[in-house]
């Protein structure tokens, strides 16, 4: 009888042994499927997290665009202002430098008009000279 009772106690030690691995593997298999679950619900929302910062992103980077355009079109303008500006003082310098050419001209051709009329002077009173002796001599 003590060895029916040690068959009985070893069988039941051995079915115990075979039920306790299987719910260890049944345990490992449900931590395995909720390690999946988790890591599937990680992943979603680490997506949606990436679509979003891709979508903020976007929107940071259209609006400094725009600023940087705004920027560009106001220092445009400012260098348009800038060339007309220069523009217009060469303007008054060129007319003023013309005004005074114009005025040295004058007064050389005065210059020149007066030498001229002297010199004419000068050559008539000489031809009249020449032309006196000449009757003088013709006498």
């Amino acid at each position: 009888m003590k060895t029916k009772l040690s068959l009985m106690i070893a069988a039941a030690l051995l079915a115990l042994t075979a039920f306790s691995y299987g719910q260890a593997g049944t345990d490992v298999k449900k931590a395995a499927d909720d390690t999946g679950k988790a890591t599937k619900k990680a992943a979603v929302k680490t997506g949606d997290t990436t679509k979003t910062v891709a979508k903020d992103t976007g929107k940071t980077t259209e609006k400094a665009a725009a600023k940087t355009g705004d920027t560009t079109k106001t220092v445009a303008e400012d260098t348009g202002k800038d060339v007309k500006k220069g523009a217009e003082a060469t303007g008054k310098t060129t007319e003023k430098a013309a005004d005074k050419t114009g005025a040295a001209t004058k007064t050389a051709a005065k210059d020149t008009g007066k030498g001229v009329a002297k010199g004419a002077k000068v050559v008539g009173k000489d031809v009249k000279k020449g032309a006196e002796k000449t009757e003088d001599v013709v006498k």
